[in-house]
């Protein structure tokens, strides 16, 4: 079967005239998905005003209805340009005069379009990348290509990326070097994707061996490079290439009879296949500070035969040393001798070709597709079937009158609140609620009660369980209580024997005890319905952040005044077709619409430290007692 059609963001922090190795990544990959038939945008900072305004105009008529945006974007990939790039960079002074707002612009990509994957690359904070994950309603995946120790370790961003992080569905690193550094600062799971490397068209040899070494910020490295050139053997025929993003400097420091036989190249100017196209050997000498793998590839990949360090990254890609030679970084000795012999016995080059030319089918953007379209059917498959799980309990609420529903509240039979059973439910029906989850902490009592004494007012029995380790979760229409302190698994499980209904409440709020990310992913199939917003939640992000984890799985939404006294209850309510039982009232709640009215925040708080805590010792004994009388009436 065909995989399915998919709408796919890519996402670059770079600017998108540069010419980055990024960017020219996040270009080829999208048009090989186009060409599968995905349709997929481009999102990625620009210099250009006119790509920005064109951008923006585009987006202004997909938010009005016109599908043209995305109906291009399935003949070809369609850049949609932001405006600034990172801070701190030179591009960045340049594209200063462009008047839009970089954030509010992907806020609008991601919110007005239809999107199956969002895929970042590079997304540490802040960049493009980092505010798309921030604000993505899709699935998430990151592609971490070649991030250095140096920059992990100095980022100023660091507890901003290691919390946005949190949120990816999944990671993805260009090489194994690559996941093992990102463990090591970010630990998670990270799948190794290799990169893929169009091969350049080479233009004919000449006598000399055509050399190029392919500099990056490492001056020893180019010493290195310049002290072996001299150590070759005099009558040796051959030309170098310095590929340098600062070639002026690095000219300074030649001198003597290699002035002959050197040319610079600027790395700004000249793109790297315009080199590799007129280069027999490629020489990468990074000591690990700024390794350059991205060069390394295409020299596989184009029959180029590569020289380079002995550091992991290049180690790794270089195998047995059977895809090239390998000498100790700032050994020039040791690369002299390396190129001498290939010097001497140009049967060597034709070797090493030889080895690496099945490799270079794998190479291709062809087989990265392959593996990040398997990724992707992976994560998709987890979303929940929009669909209504049981057709005749959607027929049979379909007609019925709407009423408002509060999902989450407490009674006294809660430790932290003094409300009692009766004026909860007097409350609930003045104020207009047709349906109430009566939620403890850990009791089942106060539901049960309520049950049982509600007039006029359809009563849930829920329970808020608080678990070993990885916060609360909620049952609903459950009929026994569930201890606290099992695993989330256990408690999940526990609710469906019961055949209730897993509510996870305030889920990204860090102030409550909750489930973290991968915790929640290790149950998504098994959850019914999410709070996408609790009305005591303070910080507005947290719920923003359960509205986009919902839409990501298709998660049905839920919500509730989380009321511990009586004033908050119907500070949120859902307005929903009225049903009887779980899968009636899980069908409703899919069409259902969620009301904000939310009474003060340090209002209600404050009452519920007056009723709990600042209350008279009177007030405590007669809670007390009542509490005692049940406990009582049970044994």
């Amino acid at each position: 079967m065909p995989a399915p059609r998919l709408t796919i963001a890519q996402v670059s922090p770079f600017s998108w005239e540069a010419g980055s190795e990024v960017g020219e990544h996040v270009r080829l990959l999208s048009e090989e998905l186009v060409r599968r038939g995905h349709r997929v945008l481009i999102i990625a900072p620009s210099e250009s005003p006119e790509l920005v305004r064109e951008s923006r105009r585009a987006l202004h008529r997909q938010r009005e209805g016109d599908d043209e945006l995305l109906a291009r974007a399935g003949e070809r990939p369609v850049v949609l340009a932001v405006g600034e790039v990172l801070p701190f960079s030179p591009a960045r002074r340049r594209a200063a005069s462009l008047p839009v707002d970089v954030a509010r612009t992907i806020e609008e990509a991601l919110a007005h379009l239809p999107l199956d994957i969002v895929h970042v690359h590079e997304p540490f904070a802040p960049s493009a990348a980092s505010v798309a994950l921030r604000t993505a309603r899709a699935l998430s995946v990151a592609t971490f290509h070649n991030p250095t120790e140096r920059v992990l370790s100095t980022q100023l961003g660091r507890p901003l990326s290691q919390l946005l992080f949190s949120r990816l569905d999944a990671r993805v690193a260009s090489y194994d070097t690559t996941r093992t550094l990102m463990d090591r600062y970010f630990p998670a799971a990270y799948r190794v994707v290799l990169p893929a490397a169009e091969p350049v068209a080479r233009s004919a040899a000449g006598s000399s061996l055509r050399l190029t070494f392919a500099a990056t910020e490492e001056r020893a490295a180019l010493r290195t490079f310049l002290r072996a050139l001299r150590l070759l053997d005099a009558d040796a025929d051959w030309q170098a290439t310095v590929w340098s993003p600062r070639p002026l400097t690095a000219a300074a420091a030649l001198g003597g009879r290699l002035a002959a036989r050197l040319r610079f190249l600027d790395r700004e100017t000249t793109t790297l296949r315009e080199v590799m196209a007129d280069t027999d050997v490629l020489v990468l000498g990074s000591d690990g500070v700024t390794p350059d793998p991205g060069a390394l590839l295409p020299a596989l990949a184009s029959g180029v035969v590569p020289v380079a360090s002995s550091i992991p990254v290049y180690a790794e890609l270089l195998g047995d040393g059977s895809r090239g030679l390998q000498y100790p970084p700032q050994d020039a000795h040791t690369l002299a001798a390396a190129l001498n012999g290939l010097l001497r016995d140009r049967a060597q080059l034709e070797h090493y070709r030889a080895r690496t030319a099945p490799l270079r089918e794998e190479l291709g953007y062809g087989r990265l597709a392959d593996e990040l379209q398997a990724l992707y059917a992976q994560l998709l498959a987890r979303r929940h079937d929009r669909r209504p799980r049981a057709m005749a309990a959607a027929a049979a609420v379909a007609d019925r009158p709407l009423i408002d529903v509060d999902l989450h509240m407490h009674t006294d039979h809660s430790y932290d609140c003094a409300t009692p059973v009766e004026v909860l439910l007097t409350e609930a029906r003045a104020r207009g609620l047709g349906a109430i989850a009566v939620t403890e902490h850990n009791e089942i009592s106060g539901a049960l009660e309520a049950a049982a004494k509600a007039k006029g007012i359809k009563v849930i029995v829920g329970e808020e369980v608080k678990t070993a380790s990885q916060g609360e979760v909620i049952g609903l229409f459950i009929e026994e209580k569930i201890p606290r302190g099992m695993t989330l698994a256990q408690t999940i499980a526990e609710i469906k024997r019961q055949g209730g209904l897993v509510y996870v409440p305030h889920p990204f709020d860090r102030m409550h005890s909750v489930p973290d990310y991968r915790h929640l992913m290790e149950v998504v199939d098994d959850i019914d319905l999410i709070e996408v917003f609790n009305a005591r939640v303070a910080i507005a992000e947290f719920n923003a952040e359960a509205v986009r984890f919902a839409a990501k799985y298709r998660i049905v939404a839920g919500a509730g005044s989380d009321a511990h006294v009586p004033q908050g209850l119907g500070s949120v309510r859902i307005r929903m077709h009225d049903f009887d039982g779980p899968e009636q009232f899980l069908e409703s709640l899919r069409s259902a619409d969620i009301i904000r009215n939310p009474a003060s925040l340090f209002y209600v708080q404050a009452l519920k430290f007056l009723q709990t805590k600042a209350r008279p010792e009177s007030r405590r004994g007669a809670v007390r007692e009542r509490r005692l009388r049940r406990a009582a009436r049970k044994s």
